[in-house]
């Protein structure tokens, strides 16, 4: 099951709301087993993988990413805190800039460079704000913390076309209730990887994880 659309730009975009997908985040991938990792979840399905910067070596894990799997799969940085680390993670080949936080000079500087941010936030004000700096898509951060009813109520007020990226908690079993709420994509962090996890262990999660959102994207075409 492939997740994500235009492998045509030189910048794959996620979907837009009503299409979601999956976003690997793989804190503490190492250089060494980045490929094995990597083409794990793409021969899953997966389109999409961040390597935080808190990893070991992670721009030159980026860099082995970007270099080695297939060009309709998105690679990004997360945890990026400030403009220098945006710069240095383009030049490692990261399409996707991800933070915990709402930094407008990040967000302008990313987008500036043609780079999709996704900053986090955590209240509808914060959520404005990385809009205004320019960003088209959201990281919902913590999630556990903002809820399903407030990212429900976050849909009432958030332009339409912005995405909203629950990210903290989210896993196989709560998918349908994150994607009820009016998410458009899931971060998944510690549910999918964790260093040392093996081949298989990765792959019998990422299988899990795409056939619950299968199942509930299908439960919500049936629900009026």
């Amino acid at each position: 099951m492939k997740l994500s659309p235009d492998t045509a730009s030189a910048h794959p975009e996620l979907p837009g709301r009503g299409s979601p997908a999956l976003i690997a985040i793989l804190r503490g991938l190492t250089d060494a087993e980045a490929m094995c990792v990597g083409m794990c979840l793409y021969d899953a399905g997966l389109r999409t993988l961040e390597v935080p910067l808190n990893s070991p070596d992670p721009l030159r894990t980026i860099a082995t990413l970007r270099e080695g799997l297939p060009a309709d799969c998105a690679v990004g940085a997360g945890t990026v805190l400030s403009v220098e680390q945006v710069a240095r993670c383009e030049g490692a080949g990261a399409q996707l800039i991800v933070s915990p936080n709402t930094d407008t000079a990040v967000i302008a500087e990313t987008v500036r460079r043609g780079l999709r941010s996704f900053p986090g936030a955590a209240t509808p004000s914060e959520a404005f704000a990385a809009i205004g700096a320019g960003a088209r898509d959201v990281k919902i951060f913590p999630a556990d913390q903002v809820g399903y009813a407030g990212l429900k109520a976050w849909t009432a007020v958030v332009p339409q076309e912005i995405g909203l990226i629950p990210v903290g908690g989210v896993e196989a079993a709560n998918l349908g209730a994150w994607l009820g709420a009016g998410a458009t994509a899931f971060g998944i962090g510690s549910a999918l990887y964790r260093p040392g996890i093996s081949v298989r262990d990765l792959r019998r999660r990422a299988d899990a994880l795409i056939a619950a959102l299968e199942s509930a994207l299908t439960m919500s075409r049936r629900t009026p």
